[in-house]
């Protein structure tokens, strides 16, 4: 069943208007009796029926709030270095679908890609709108945010999460299960930081940076991972072991 989220779920009968109704008649081309859901910004879920379309409004009649939440019980934030080309794109998308509640681009020292201005934030507008469409298609409760692109300093400085990792290829002590059992026997998994690098890796002063503001290097495994596959292998791994990937 198709999903679209509304500011507020705030009366029986309400209207769905601009891109999404356009899609729901063009592309999907629903008539009156059809069904889809609607979520509100707050998570609220609700089934609802088209009982009017065009090209520009569709009217719909909720017909119950739905209780199922499509969302983890880790509040995830990926903090991801910049990568080159489509990369990003696809890093968002699937981490979307994943679960994550937030993507913050970071501009690292290594990496190739550099923006700033009015290209960073037209690349922001760019990513959100994939956030988005992936938020749809994967059944979220939330469309989660693509964050302005930040340096290193300032996504540590704004994002204060019980549990911070920073993948790191040179970490050969403490492996991405073992911080997650640290954190879990604090109590301090409602909320992770995961930090990723770009093509390039993190540089040492990044690294000390990420230590000092309490983040935990941890090692991926014996093999070294892509930029655009490393926090992917990453939020697959957390989630399971948290429980999210089925029981």
């Amino acid at each position: 069943m198709h999903r679209f989220f509304v500011p507020q779920l705030y009366n029986e009968t309400m209207t769905i208007e601009g891109v999404d109704a356009r899609h729901i008649s063009k592309v999907l081309r629903m008539q009156p009796g059809a069904q889809l859901q609607l979520v509100s910004d707050d998570g609220v879920s609700a089934l609802a029926e088209i009982t009017a379309i065009d090209s520009e409004c569709v009217t719909v009649h909720c017909l119950k709030k739905l209780a199922e939440s499509h969302e983890p019980a880790v509040h995830l934030i990926l903090a991801q270095g910049l990568a080159k080309g489509e990369k990003m794109e696809f890093i968002i998308q699937k981490a979307v679908e994943m679960g994550a509640y937030s993507v913050v681009p970071v501009a690292m020292e290594h990496s190739v890609v550099r923006l700033d201005g009015a290209k960073a934030a037209k690349k922001v507008e760019r990513w959100q709108k994939i956030a988005e469409s992936a938020a749809k298609q994967s059944k979220r409760d939330i469309i989660p945010e693509v964050q302005p692109v930040q340096t290193m300093a300032q996504m540590l400085a704004a994002n204060d999460c019980a549990t911070k990792i920073i993948a790191y290829e040179c970490e050969d002590k403490k492996s991405l299960k073992a911080a997650l059992k640290e954190a879990q026997a604090k109590g301090a998994l409602t909320d992770l930081l995961l930090i990723i690098g770009p093509e390039g890796g993190i540089s040492e002063a990044e690294l000390d940076a990420a230590r000092a503001a309490g983040a935990v290097p941890v090692s991926l495994g014996r093999r070294i991972l892509r930029a655009e596959t490393a926090g992917l292998v990453a939020i697959s791994a957390i989630f399971y072991e948290t429980g999210d990937l089925g029981d």
